[in-house]
Parts: C-alpha cells; structure tokens; sequence
C-alpha cells in the first residue's frame, strides 16, 4: 500500500516538472507567439470569404505572378549556384595572383540590394546611357536600327541583378564548409591522382551539400522578397501583386490571400532544405590543420583570376563608381533633405539592431538554461521570419494592428465619447515591430554562436559565487560575447538599411528612409538625384561584409 502511495506522488512530481517551466520559458514563449502573429494573420486570410478583386486577380494575373516567380527562381537558383560553388572553391583550394583579396572582394555585392543594380545598369545601358553611346560612336551606327542590344528591362534583366547580388549567400556557405573539410579527406583524393576539380566534383563538393543548399534557399527566399528591381523591370511577381493589390486597390483580403500563396512557396522552399539536409549524413573526419592549397599555372591563374573578378565587378565595383560619378556630378541630394532621410534610416536601423539583440539575447540564454522542447519549439517560431518576404510580413501586421486599432477606438467612443484615431497603424513601432519579425533569425545566428562557445562550468562557478542566471547573463555571458552581439547588431542595421516591401508598405505619413526615395526617385527616372542616399546605403553595408569575411578567414 505504501509502495503505491509514494508511486502516485512520484509520478505527479514528473508530470509537474514536465509541464512546469521557468520563466525564461514564458518570456521566449511570449516572444515567439508575438513574433508569429503577423505569420498566423495571413494564413487566416485563406479561409476568408474571396472577393470579386481575388477573382479578377486568379483569372488575370495569378498565372502571370506564379510563371515569373518560378522562372525568376529558377535563373537566380542556377546563378547563385555556379557563381557561388565556383568561386569559393577558386580562392579557398587554390591560390592565384589576387585571390587573398578577392576572398573577402567577393562578399562585397552583398552591401547593394539587388534594386540599386537595377536602377545603375538601367541607366549605364539604355539608348542614351553610356555603353550604348560609346558603341555608336566607335562602330559609326546612327539610330538603334543599326544594332541589335539586349533589353535590359526584362524578367532576365531582373534574375541577373538578383543573382549578382545573392550569389555571396552561397559563397559564404560554400566556402565556410570548405574551410572545414578535412585534410585527410582532400590529400587522399590527391594522392589518387585527382586535380583540382576532380577533387572538387568527387570529394569537396558532396561534402560541402548542406551548407550550398542552405544558402541556396537564403538566395531564393531573398528572390520572392525583392520588390524594387521585379517592378522596375515590369516583371509581375507575388511581390508587386500584392504591393499593388494593397495600396492601389486598397483591398487588405485579397492582398493577404496573395500573400498567403507566396508563403507556400516559401515553406516548400523550407521543407525542400530541411529534407535534403536530412536525406543523408555528411560527415569529415581527420585534421582540421590548413590545406596546402592547389598550385595553378599562368593559364590558369589568369582564368581562375577573371573568374572570381568578374562577379565582383560587375555586381559592385562598376555600379558602386557609377552611382560614386553621378553623386559628384549631382551634389543638390546633400541637403537638409538628404540628412532627414539618412537620419531617418539610421533611427530605424538603430533602434531595431538594439532590439533584435537584446531579444536574441534573452532566446539564446533561455534556450541555454532551458533546453525542453517547448523552448526549442518557441524559438524555432521566432526565428522563421527571415524565410518570410517582408511584403508578406507588411500584410500580415497591418492587419491585426489596424483590428487593434479599431478595438481601441470603438471601445473608446463608447466609454468616453471620444475617438483615438489610428494610434498604432502607420507608425514608427508598426515598422519596427516588422523588421524585428524579419530579422530577428539574423540578430539570432551570432548570438547563439558566441554563447554556445562561452563553457557551461563558467555558469557553475557563477552560481557557487551566490549568482544568479539574470546576474550571471549580464555580468559573465554579455561581455565574453561582445563579439557576437556587435555581428548580431551590425548584420540588422544594414538589413534594416536596405528593406524596401515592408518599409514601402507601413512607414508612417511623410516618414520617408534612404530606401524609399531611391525607389521614388528611381520610379520617377531621376537617378541622379537617386545616386547620394542609394550611395549611402551602399558604404554602410560594406561595414559588416569586411568585418564578416575577416571573421570567415580567421575562422580556421
């Protein structure tokens, strides 16, 4: 009888323990539903009632949004790929002249979004651009019926802007996963006669899989997402559709159904990258030591050389000085007006690195104190906005923020007889609250990386001090991880620099950033006035890219 009674007990004090969490627990659980609100909004909206706009739209343009998406998809995932694999295995195995600096050169294109290519090369390549110009004068022809020259403004001018700026997604997996490859494994390949690429094909390329698969989805989600190149082009994509669908026709359902769609396309991105991740083991054994790297000739130094200089040029060096002329040649940008927007983007872009940092903080420390699978869970949801496009995510606040909004004042009106308006929608916290949704997987990354290095007997000896986990978080962890919390701020203040759906979407009333009146002012044709803040977006973005690429080369 005893033996049964203590068995009860026994058994309830597991169960309470099971289902009994701390508060770090709650505080990520918190984080995460309030993360995922905007995500659950706009899957909602497909059980909405469809209106005559969605209708219109499935029996017009639907067809046209889902064959450019897929097709965009397509010559970006093959671009990235080639560009991306190539060129890491180039500078990482092989040594040429040059490619000590075109390790970290490479990386560069990642600091101009895609929209700043396509604004630059419009007006570098049209008929009265300077390519154009230089060609009719050298070749003597007088009107564009004398010569045949590509249309820039087409659905392959948009893929190839694209995959010139996310080709360094795949190039930085690529060539991490490289960087670690066992010695044992590439010398054993050598000594059975294989050159360079023999050894790339049999040997480093299975090995590296995951990790090129897993910068191959950043690239594509990163292509659903892009707004103002596909708009600029003409090209009809969910995100101009819904862009459209929601300020044009002013129809919130119908947008967020179209965002809806586009977000199926992201989780079968999602789920493709996990299943092959999970399809097979990929493991390296044997010395981590530095790999004596693969000696090439003259020939091939000069092809290896053009080879990895190309993308660099083309995607940063040649935009980057032509938007530099134009500034010189146009300083009216530099005004009052100029430093509101740069303020303006920097307030912004401030605030939410701060925030996104200390949020991953406190995830990253929780999920340390609390592994359980509810806290694995929670941050799991929290950290899935950056597989989200920034116009689903725009959609997706707007909604329930405006609901709120109504809650408020019908709820005040008929208290107090007073009306409050719109007291969150459009606002400053609306955009942030945004941003963190799509960022915060980027504030996480580096956070998480530098507290898994601090060791766990550090958290003991803490505690044996009369310690607790919120003391020991700020006076142990956060300065043994003041490396990974400045990444972690520095890679969303220039995500935030750079994000045009979501701050085209909410921003407030005459709240204009250095994003949005390059995409006015490049929608208007005036890329003169456009060149000082796209510019400006430019050099503050290369900041993080060095110190990222130092990092990577220091990392073995």
């Amino acid at each position: 009888m005893n033996g049964k009674s203590n068995l009860i007990p026994s058994t309830a004090n597991r169960l309470i323990q099971r289902f009994a969490f701390s508060g770090w627990t709650v505080i990520v659980m918190a984080i995460a539903l309030i993360i995922a609100t905007p995500i659950i909004f706009v899957f909602s909206s497909i059980f909405a009632e469809s209106s005559t706009i969605w209708q219109h739209l499935a029996a017009t343009v639907l067809q046209d949004y889902i064959v450019n998406s897929l097709l965009l998809m397509l010559i970006v995932g093959t671009g990235v790929c080639l560009i991306g694999v190539g060129t890491a295995w180039l500078v990482t195995m092989c040594r040429f002249w040059g490619s000590k600096w075109l390790e970290w050169a490479l990386l560069l294109p990642l600091a101009a979004p895609a929209y700043l290519l396509a604004y630059a090369y419009t007006k570098m390549l049209d008929y009265f651009g300077p390519v154009q110009a230089g060609l009719r004068n050298l070749f003597g022809w007088t009107s564009f019926q004398d010569y045949w020259f590509p249309e820039i403004r087409s659905l392959w001018g948009a893929a190839v802007m694209l995959l010139l700026v996310l080709y360094p997604y795949v190039y930085l997996l690529a060539r991490v996963a490289f960087l670690g490859q066992s010695v044992c494994t590439i010398e054993a390949s050598r000594s059975l006669g294989c050159n360079p690429w023999q050894s790339f094909f049999t040997v480093a390329l299975p090995l590296a899989r995951p990790a090129i698969i897993a910068g191959l989805a950043l690239a594509l989600m990163e292509t659903l997402n892009d707004l103002g190149t596909v708009e600029y082009f003409g090209v009809n994509t969910f995100t101009t559709g819904i862009y459209r669908t929601w300020l044009g026709m002013g129809e919130r359902t119908a947008a967020a159904q179209l965002a809806a769609f586009l977000m199926v396309f992201v989780l079968i991105l999602i789920v493709l990258e996990r299943r092959s991740r999970s399809a097979a083991q990929y493991y390296s054994s044997g010395s981590l030591e530095r790999l004596t790297p693969f000696k090439l000739n003259f020939g091939q130094s000069i092809l290896a050389f053009v080879v990895c200089l190309l993308p660099v040029s083309l995607g940063f060096l040649i935009p980057a000085i032509y938007l530099l002329q134009l500034t010189l040649n146009n300083l009216a940008p530099f005004s009052d007006d100029f430093w509101d927007l740069a303020r303006h983007s920097f307030v912004l872009a401030s605030i939410t690195a701060i925030v996104a940092m200390i949020i991953s903080l406190f995830m990253a420390y929780g999920r340390r104190l609390e592994p359980n699978w509810l806290m694995r869970t929670g941050v799991r949801i929290a950290a899935m906005g950056y597989a989200i496009p920034g116009s689903v995510i725009a959609v997706g606040v707007l909604i329930p923020v405006a609901g709120l909004d109504n809650i408020i004042d019908t709820w005040m009106r008929a208290t107090f007889d007073i009306s409050t308006g719109l007291l969150l929608s459009g606002t400053i916290a609306s955009l942030i609250f945004a941003y963190l949704v799509r960022f915060l997987a980027v504030a996480f990354g580096p956070v998480e990386s530098s507290l898994n290095k601090i060791a766990p007997s550090l958290d003991d000896a803490s505690r044996s001090l009369g310690y607790g986990s919120t003391s020991t978080l700020w006076k142990i962890h956060t300065p043994l991880m003041s490396g990974g919390l400045l990444t972690s701020s520095m890679l969303v203040f220039v995500d935030v620099m750079k994000e045009l759906p979501a701050t085209l979407v909410i921003r407030p009333f005459n709240f204009d950033t250095l994003a949005i009146r390059v995409y006015q002012y490049a929608s208007d044709e005036r890329l003169a006035e456009a060149a000082a803040p796209a510019l400006a977006i430019v050099v503050v973005g290369i900041i993080p890219v060095i110190l990222l690429s130092w990092r990577i080369t220091h990392s073995r």
